[in-house]
């Protein structure tokens, strides 16, 4: 019986190989025996390894090396390199040996693929640490980061087989940090993809309702879209157009997003899908014949100005280029019409990928704003030198795809994040002219460093030598480039001071009798909360702290001595016998099972409700341990909880909540409808007299007949609220019941 498992087990894996062989279709021979030895290898040296699912752990690198060969179209390297991305991390084979094996270019991409082993201490993030290294490779080999998406991709889709924290964990990374990054560099489909998976898991019941929806539409939405497009066909076949027309559905994940933010039902999203019309033509026709398809569309359905993108004349950064329009149909709906050549679909679809070509060895490059923002961000990596957790944080603002186009006084194009400033225009030029900038004109017309460029605005920036960055030039600029460069400034300037602090400390330190000690610059650091002792010798020597707050910072007792044990206190060893909460809520949690917050035992642990977005019983929900803290209860969706797990994976705690909830929980819920005589004492009735729940808070205003209500009020659980919202919709005057979000 053994024997017949492991034959079925064997030939499962030589099928999803034959599986990646027909995804990447080699033409070479050397190149297929190449992968062939790299499988090999790979699966002997995870021959007695299993995934949390129960398969043999060589599928998933199977599965990674399909996707960067179907999903992302790299090369023999690439393909190489996902077979091998955990060899070196999970067995007992080091980088030294794939270098051997495989060469030079394989080992330094492993490398990069490669976690980071090390333990961080409590202040530090072990996945910050691992993404910033990750990236910090973008300056040997981009192949890391698609590589990487793809393993994501793939644990993703993988994740059912984890427990609910890690599923949480991964997810919460996923959104925060990878989904935006595939979106960056091009590749829309994993970007749709990975947040619709993440949602599945940090919103299950939400994502589990908007799929069901869209299955009972799809016969609908099929007949409106053959209809919408049959007058196109014939138009476009009578232009002698060579082409095809699909259509695109909206993620589930987009179609949240659009739910929360208008406050809509889902069947009040109309824009469901989007046509999309590809065309076949030579490059030097692209852009006319893109507007010729333009016209046709607009012959048959009346466009609306104001939602034409024109990403032909000016791409965006991540070189995605297509004319996207709405028209209305003939029924009054609008529909969303996107425009583009064969080319350009390729490049929407496979994204970085399809601008840099990886076969052997070095890439073919040229010149696009995809390379330009790689050297970008190069620069930000290489002149890095903040905690892990800043640089994620930088970065995952540099990852804002909005921008803005403005152009230098000789009209050349520079690409800005939306909201940037003169300050980022000309940091964005060089970091001496941003140094020494102390404005700019625009549009001939002289503004502020501050001063928010829109598209289409000509910058012309003014310097002068004897400008100096300062600490209010953060709030200025919203680059990462740019605050870098400040930070890096400002940091050299105070340099010059470093030594002449020092001096300082050390003579107001003698006058009290007391010898220079790391103790007591930690107690002054500490006690005027300076992050590095650069920035307290700068302010000693600039006159800002002086012998006075030094001699308050020294702890004192009531006759007036100094003890260096009492300075010392506050650096007691981790071996004390008094244990943080957070550290006691562990040993509690590990030592007893029955007291796990899963299992019911939350009432033996401290625990508070987040003011951010205010959870109640039936929501899904998370914990957070932190240091002297209770631990802090989030809704899964919150941004705040995302952000968290997506750094301190280490903090969560499985959490859900006590079916015994007999406390009123804070929530809030936003009423809308038609103003008339009385309807505030009928809202009012319902909440307080048939629901027998208490009102926090109550505000209306009514403007032009319409009345608009925001009330805080305590409810037991979300089925509570749900039965509160649907006694409210009864009000023939109520048209709109949600809950704030």
């Amino acid at each position: 019986m053994q024997q017949a498992d492991q034959l079925q087990e064997r030939s499962a894996i030589l099928g999803k190989y034959r599986r990646l062989l027909s995804a990447w279709k080699p033409t070479d021979e050397k190149e297929r025996r190449l992968v062939r030895k790299t499988f090999q290898f790979a699966a002997e040296a995870h021959r007695t390894m299993r995934r949390k699912t129960g398969e043999p752990y060589i599928f998933h690198p199977l599965e990674v090396a399909r996707i960067v060969a179907e999903e992302i179209g790299l090369g023999t390297v690439s393909i190489q390199c996902a077979l091998l991305h955990d060899v070196v991390e999970d067995t007992e084979y080091s980088l030294q040996d794939i270098e051997h094996l495989f060469g030079k270019t394989v080992a330094r991409i492993i490398d990069g693929l490669t976690k980071i082993g090390d333990i961080f201490d409590q202040t530090s993030s072990l996945q910050a640490e691992n993404f910033k290294k990750m990236l910090l490779t973008l300056s040997d080999d981009v192949r890391v980061i698609l590589i990487k998406l793809a393993d994501r991709l793939h644990n993703m889709r993988t994740l059912g087989a984890l427990p609910k924290d890690k599923q949480l964990k991964i997810a919460s990374e996923t959104l925060y940090l990878f989904a935006p990054l595939a979106h960056r560099l091009g590749l829309y489909a994993i970007k749709t993809e990975l947040e619709d998976l993440a949602l599945k898991y940090t919103e299950p019941d939400i994502y589990r309702d908007i799929v069901e929806k869209l299955r009972e539409s799809e016969k609908e939405r099929k007949r409106f879209i053959t209809k919408f497009i049959l007058p196109l066909k014939k138009s476009l076949n009578q232009e002698h157009f060579k082409f095809r027309i699909i259509t695109r559905e909206k993620s589930v994940h987009s179609i949240w997003e659009k739910m929360k933010a208008k406050g809509i039902p889902f069947e009040e999203v109309y824009d469901l899908f989007a046509v999309r019309i590809i065309i076949d033509t030579p490059p030097e026709k692209e852009k006319v014949d893109c507007w010729r398809v333009y016209s046709i569309v607009t012959d048959h359905y009346r466009p609306n100005i104001d939602r034409l993108r024109d990403w032909i004349s000016i791409p965006k950064a991540n070189g995605y280029e297509a004319l996207h329009t709405t028209v209305m149909s003939n029924t009054g709906q609008w529909v969303e019409v996107q425009v583009r050549t064969l080319r350009m679909d390729e490049i929407a679809e496979k994204g970085f990928a399809a601008h840099w070509r990886y076969k052997d060895g070095e890439p073919v490059n040229r010149e696009t704003n995809i390379d330009r923002w790689l050297n970008r961000i190069r620069d930000i990596l290489q002149s890095s030198d903040s905690t892990a957790l800043d640089f994620v944080d930088d970065f995952k603002g540099f990852l804002f795809t909005d921008e803005i186009y403005v152009f230098t006084p000789r009209g050349e194009l520079r690409n800005l994040p939306v909201n940037s400033s003169v300050l980022d225009f000309a940091y964005a030029i060089h970091s001496e002219i941003g140094n020494t900038c102390i404005g700019a004109k625009v549009n001939h017309k002289l503004a502020p460093m501050n001063h928010r460029l829109r598209s289409g605005d000509q910058v012309e920036v003014l310097t002068s030598q004897k400008q100096l960055p300062r600490e209010e030039w953060f709030s200025y600029v919203v680059t990462t480039r740019a605050k870098t460069q400040i930070k890096n400034a400002i940091r050299e300037e105070k340099k010059k001071y470093y030594e002449e602090g020092r001096q300082l400390l050390e003579k107001y330190l003698e006058e009290l009798v007391l010898k220079p000690d790391p103790a007591h610059l930690a107690l002054i650091q500490r006690k005027y909360n300076y992050p590095t002792p650069l920035d307290l010798f700068y302010d000693l020597a600039r006159g800002v702290i002086g012998r006075k707050e030094v001699r308050i910072a020294i702890t004192r007792d009531s006759k007036g001595r100094w003890f260096s044990q009492i300075i010392r206190l506050p650096f007691k060893s981790r071996g004390s016998d008094h244990n943080t909460l957070s550290e006691t809520i562990i040993e509690a949690i590990s030592g007893n099972e029955d007291n796990h917050p899963a299992k019911g035992g939350t009432h033996k642990i401290s625990y508070d409700i987040a003011d951010c977005c205010h959870p109640i019983p039936g929501d899904e929900i998370v914990g957070f341990i932190r240091p002297n803290e209770a631990i802090r209860i989030h809704r899964t969706n919150c941004p705040v909880a995302i952000d968290e797990m997506s750094k301190f994976g280490n903090r969560i705690i499985k959490t859900i909540w006590n079916d015994s909830e007999t406390v009123g929980f804070l929530t809030g819920i936003r009423i809308s409808g038609i103003d008339k005589k009385g309807i505030i004492k009928e809202i009012i009735h319902v909440i307080t007299e048939e629901m027998n729940l208490n009102i926090h808070s109550f505000h209306l205003e009514s403007n032009g007949g319409i009345i608009s209500a925001t009330t805080m009020l305590y409810v037991y659980s979300t089925r509570n609220l749900s039965q509160l919202i649907s006694l409210l919709k009864k009000n023939p005057d109520v048209r709109e019941v949600m809950r704030i979000k």
